[in-house]
C-alpha cells in the first residue's frame, strides 16, 4: 500500500479522536525524521538544518556506505528507526528495493517535480540530483569533432588512448546497465571488449584520477562524471587548474539516445516510524530552493526544472539526456557483471 500524507493525516485523526495538527502519535515522533544516507557532502547538512528551521522537525543522520546501510536496515527489521534512505546511484536504490526495505509513496509534489525516467514507477524511490557521465579529453591530442558516442571508444583508432576506472565502480556499472537496455547485451559486450582493448593502462583510481591522467597525457580520453571536472575548475590548487586547462568535457551520443545520467535518490523506508515527516522531508529536498543549493554547491544537475546551475556547469551547455529509466540500471546489473567478466574489464 502506498503511503500518502493525506492518508496518514486521516488515520492519525481517527486514532487521536480529533487532536489537531495531524499528529503522528507522539510529540517526540512528530519532531524527528531519521535519515540513513550514503551522501557525504557538507551542503547536505546545511539543507537539513534549513529543513529543521522551517518545520521544527529535527533531522537525525546516520551516514555510511550504501550496501552497509541497506544491510543494517534489513537487520534492524521492524525495529529500524530509519525513515528515509538516500544513495548516490540508481543501482544501489534498486538493491534497496530488492531487499524489501522501501515502501511506495504517493506525493503529488514528488511526482510533479521528478521526471518519470528518474524515479521508480510505483514510488519506491525518487531521483534527488543527477550527474552526467561524460567524456573528458586532452585538448592537445584530441579535437572535439573526433568524439561522438560511448560506443565509438571501442573503435581501434583509440587503441592505447582510453582511461577508465574499475568496472566494479557503480557509475560504470550503471552506464553499462543503461547500454544493455538501449543497445542490448550482445552489443554492450562487444563494446566492453573493444573498450578494454583500447585501455592506455589498467583501470585505477577514481574519476578525478582519470581527468588528471588525461591532462598528463597518459591517455587521450576518459569516461567521468561531470561534477568531478567542475570541482577541479573551481579549485584554488594550481595543479587542479592546470588539469582543467589541459582538458575539456564532451557530451556523448547527442545524435541518438543522449548522454547517460545517474542519480542521487531517496526512498521511504518500509515501517518508517515517522512517515509523514519523512515525506515532508523528501518533498523539501526537491523544492526549488533546495535544488538550487544542490546545483550551486555540489555542481550537480537538479531534477527540478528552471533551477539555476552552478556557473561552471552552466558553461558546459545544454545537452540531450538519455531518457532510459534509471530503474533498468539495477535490473540489468547481473548481466553487466557477467559482461565485464567476460570482457576482461577489471
Amino acid at each position: 500500500m502506498k503511503i500518502s500524507r493525506r492518508y496518514l493525516c486521516g488515520i492519525t485523526l481517527l486514532v487521536s479522536l480529533g487532536i489537531t495538527a495531524c499528529q503522528s502519535g507522539t510529540e517526540e515522533a512528530e519532531q524527528v525524521v531519521n535519515l540513513y544516507s550514503a551522501r557525504h557532502y557538507d551542503v547536505d547538512e546545511e539543507l537539513y538544518s534549513e529543513f529543521t528551521e522551517e518545520t521544527g522537525i529535527q533531522v537525525n543522520v546516520l551516514e555510511g556506505k550504501p550496501d552497509e546501510l541497506i544491510e543494517r536496515i534489513s537487520n534492524e527489521g521492524e525495529e529500524s528507526p530509519a525513515d528515509v534512505f538516500i544513495a548516490v546511484d540508481a543501482g544501489r536504490l534498486w538493491r534497496a528495493q530488492e531487499a524489501g526495505i522501501l515502501q511506495p509513496v504517493s506525493s503529488e509534489v514528488l511526482d510533479s517535480v521528478v521526471p518519470e525516467s528518474l524515479r521508480e514507477p510505483s514510488g519506491l524511490w525518487y531521483g534527488l540530483t543527477t550527474r552526467a557521465r561524460m567524456l573528458v579529453y586532452n585538448t592537445d591530442n584530441v579535437q572535439p569533432e573526433e568524439l561522438s558516442t560511448y560506443e565509438d571508444l571501442a573503435d581501434p583508432k583509440w587503441e592505447g588512448r582510453v582511461c577508465v576506472r574499475s568496472s566494479e565502480n557503480v557509475y560504470n556499472q550503471s552506464l553499462l546497465g543503461s547500454m544493455v537496455e538501449s543497445i542490448g547485451p550482445e552489443a554492450t559486450e562487444a563494446w566492453a571488449e573493444g573498450l578494454v582493448s583500447n585501455f592506455a593502462r589498467d583501470p585505477e583510481g577514481g574519476d578525478t584520477d582519470q581527468i588528471k591522467a588525461v591532462a598528463a597525457g597518459q591517455c587521450d580520453v576518459a569516461i567521468v562524471n561531470h561534477y568531478y571536472w567542475a570541482r577541479l575548475a573551481k579549485s584554488d590548487d594550481a595543479a587542479d587548474q592546470e588539469a582543467v586547462a589541459q582538458t575539456a568535457l564532451f557530451f556523448p551520443n547527442q545524435e541518438d539516445r543522449g548522454t547517460h545520467v545517474n542519480i542521487s535518490g531517496m526512498g521511504l523506508v518500509a515501517g518508517a516510524p515517522n512517515p509523514e515527516n519523512a515525506i515532508a522531508f523528501m518533498e523539501f529536498l526537491v523544492s526549488p530552493a533546495a535544488q538550487e543549493v544542490f546545483a550551486e554547491s555540489n555542481n550537480e544537475y537538479p531534477v527540478a526544472d528552471e533551477v539555476a546551475l552552478d556557473p561552471v556547469v552552466s558553461e558546459l551547455g545544454d545537452f540531450k539526456v538519455d531518457a532510459t529509466n534509471v530503474v533498468t540500471y539495477g535490473q540489468n546489473n547481473p548481466q553487466v557483471n557477467e559482461i565485464v567478466d567476460r570482457a576482461g574489464w577489471e
